[in-house]
C-alpha cells in the first residue's frame, strides 16, 4: 500500500509525521498522524492508537495533548487516525455529531453511510497492518481516546482483547445505546434494530462477560456533557458485575477539553507503558 507523506516535524527528539493513503476499508483516502520516538531508530517500539472525538481530525490530539515528551521518554509511538471518511463523494449530514467528523468507529450497514463509513474495520485491522508494515514498530498495541474516540477505544479494545494490552479513555461515551449522541448515530449508521447497536456499546460488552483487559478512564466532574451523554457510572457498574479491571477517576473541576487531556496524558501513557512491559 502506497503512503504519501503530507508533513514532518521534529519534536521531543523524534518525529511527528502526517500521511495519506488509499484505504480498502473506507474505499477512499484516509489521513493519519504518527509520532515516532528517537528509540525507533534503533529498534521497533510499541504503539498507542489514539481515537479522537466529534469534529476532530488526526491533528487535534497531536497539536494539543502535549504527549510527545512522555512518549519519547517511554519509547512509545502514537498513531492518530482521522475520525471519519472525508471527501466530496462521502455522505455527510451537515451537523457536527453525524457524518464527516463523526464516524463513531462503527461499520455502517445503512445507506448512504455503508459505502465509506467502515471505521471499525479501518482502526481495528487495516491501520495497524499498515503501520506495522511501514514503520519501526512492533506488535505491542494499546488503544485510547477521547469522547466519541473514548467510546471507540473501549469498544475496539474490548472486542479484540488479544490485539491490545490496555485501554484508556478521557470522557468517553460509555453507554451510547442510551444517550442522544449514540442513539442518533446508531440509528443512522446501523438502522432501527437496536440489537445490532449492542456490539458497539462498551457498557453492554462489559456486562456480557468478564475481561482481563486493564482499563483507565478519567472523567472531569465539570464536563458539560457528563449527565446527558457520557454515563461513566454505567460503565463502572458493568465492570463490577464481573470484576473486570476498570479504574474510573472522577477529576474535580475538569471539563471536556484538551486542557483536561493535557493534564493527565502523561499518566495514561505511563499506564500503557507498564502493560507493554508485562
Amino acid at each position: 500500500m502506497q503512503l504519501e507523506k503530507i508533513s514532518e516535524n521534529k519534536v521531543a527528539g523524534g518525529w511527528h509525521q502526517r500521511w495519506q493513503h488509499d484505504s480498502s476499508a473506507i474505499k477512499g483516502k484516509m489521513t493519519f498522524a504518527i509520532f515516532l520516538p528517537e528509540k525507533a531508530k534503533k529498534q521497533p517500539v510499541p504503539v498507542l492508537y489514539w481515537l479522537s472525538g466529534l469534529t476532530c481530525t488526526d491533528e487535534n490530539f497531536m497539536q494539543k495533548a502535549g504527549a510527545f515528551k512522555q512518549a519519547a521518554t517511554l519509547g512509545m509511538a502514537i498513531v492518530a487516525p482521522d475520525t471519519s471518511p472525508r471527501g466530496d463523494d462521502v455522505a455527510d449530514a451537515n451537523q457536527y455529531d453525524l457524518g464527516q467528523g463523526a464516524g463513531f468507529y462503527v461499520n455502517a450497514t445503512q445507506a448512504p453511510w455503508q459505502s465509506h463509513y467502515q471505521m471499525y474495520d479501518y482502526v481495528a485491522h487495516e491501520l495497524p497492518e499498515l503501520i506495522e508494515s511501514h514503520f519501526a514498530v512492533n506488535n505491542q498495541r494499546a488503544i485510547a481516546g477521547h469522547s466519541m474516540g473514548g467510546h471507540g477505544a473501549l469498544v475496539i479494545g474490548l472486542r479484540n482483547p488479544s490485539r491490545y494490552s490496555s485501554i484508556s479513555a478521557f470522557s468517553p461515551i460509555c453507554h451510547p445505546t442510551e444517550c442522544p449522541w449514540g442513539k442518533q448515530a446508531f440509528s443512522a449508521y446501523l438502522g432501527d434494530d437496536e440489537q445490532t447497536w449492542q456490539a458497539y456499546d462498551a457498557t453492554v460488552l462489559l456486562a456480557q462477560g468478564p475481561t482481563a483487559m486493564p482499563m483507565l478512564v478519567d472523567q472531569g466532574d465539570k464536563d458539560g456533557f457528563l449527565a446527558e451523554q457520557l454515563n461513566p457510572q454505567a460503565l463502572k457498574q458493568a465492570a463490577e458485575k464481573h470484576n473486570s479491571p476498570l479504574t474510573l477517576r472522577m477529576q474535580p473541576g475538569y471539563d471536556h477539553s484538551y486542557f483536561f487531556i493535557s493534564t493527565f496524558i502523561d499518566e495514561h501513557l505511563a499506564f500503557h507503558a507498564t502493560r507493554f512491559a508485562r
